[in-house]
C-alpha cells in the first residue's frame, strides 16, 4: 500500500460498500411494495441488492411507512353477514333505547397455571443464549396444566359476582346450576324482572335446557 501511493491510508473503505438512498432505490422499494405480495426487509434487501439498513431507512424516513402486525379476526361467510344484518334490523325494530340498558352480557374464559406467554414481546437482552437461560430465559409448559374457568357478566348498572370452577369441563347441567343461577339472581336484583340475557353458540349455551 505504501509502495503504491506513499500512504498508509486505505485507498478504499474495507468491508461492504456503503449504499446511498437514491431516488432510484426509493422508487424500486415503492414499486415492490405496490405488488401487494408479502415481503420481508431481508428479502427486499436481497432482491434490490441494497443493505437492510438502507431498506429500513427508505421505508421509515423516505416513504414514511410503519410496520403493522396482521389482525386475526373471524372469517365471515355470506350467510354469517346475512344473519348479522337480519339480527341488527330486528334489534332496531324491537328494542327501544331504554331496553338496551337492560341487557346482561356475559363471557367465560379458561385460564391455566402456566400463564400467558408472548414469544414476540417476552425477551431477555443478554450477550449469549447461555446467559439468557440463566436469567429466566426458559418458559416451561406442563403437558396437562390445571385449568380454571372464570365467568363474569356486566350490564349498564354494574358487574356481576364472579363464578370460578376448577372441576373440569362444565356441561349444561353444571352451567345451569353454577352459572345461570348467578346470572338470574343478579339480573333480577339489578335490572328487575324485565331484562335480556344473550348467549353465544357454545354447546352449553344452545342446549335445549338452557
Amino acid at each position: 500500500m505504501i509502495r503504491e501511493n506513499g500512504s498508509i491510508e486505505l485507498s478504499t473503505s474495507p468491508g461492504r460498500a456503503r449504499t446511498i438512498r437514491t431516488k432510484e432505490s426509493i422508487k424500486k422499494v415503492k414499486n415492490r411494495l405496490n405488488q401487494k405480495k408479502k415481503v420481508t426487509n431481508r428479502k427486499l434487501a436481497a432482491e434490490l441488492n441494497i443493505s437492510r439498513t438502507s431498506v429500513r431507512q427508505i421505508l421509515k424516513d423516505d416513504l414514511l411507512l410503519q410496520s403493522y402486525r396482521k389482525i386475526v379476526e373471524p372469517l365471515l361467510t355470506a350467510e354469517h353477514k346475512k344473519k348479522r344484518k337480519t339480527f341488527s334490523s330486528w334489534v332496531r325494530t324491537h328494542f327501544r333505547k331504554e331496553d338496551t340498558m337492560k341487557i346482561l352480557f356475559s363471557d367465560e374464559k379458561l385460564f391455566d397455571i402456566d400463564g400467558i406467554y408472548n414469544s414476540q414481546n417476552d425477551r431477555i437482552w443478554t450477550v449469549s443464549r447461555a446467559e439468557a437461560d440463566e436469567k429466566d430465559g426458559v418458559k416451561q409448559n406442563r403437558k396437562f396444566p390445571q385449568k380454571v374457568m372464570v365467568w363474569l357478566a356486566v350490564c349498564s348498572k354494574g358487574v356481576s359476582p364472579t363464578v370460578m370452577s376448577d372441576e373440569g369441563t362444565i356441561d349444561h347441567d353444571r352451567y345451569i346450576r353454577e352459572v345461570l343461577a348467578v346470572a338470574l339472581k343478579y339480573g333480577n336484583d339489578i335490572l328487575g324482572t324485565d331484562w335480556t340475557f344473550p348467549q353465544d353458540s357454545a354447546k352449553i349455551h344452545i342446549h335445549h335446557l338452557t
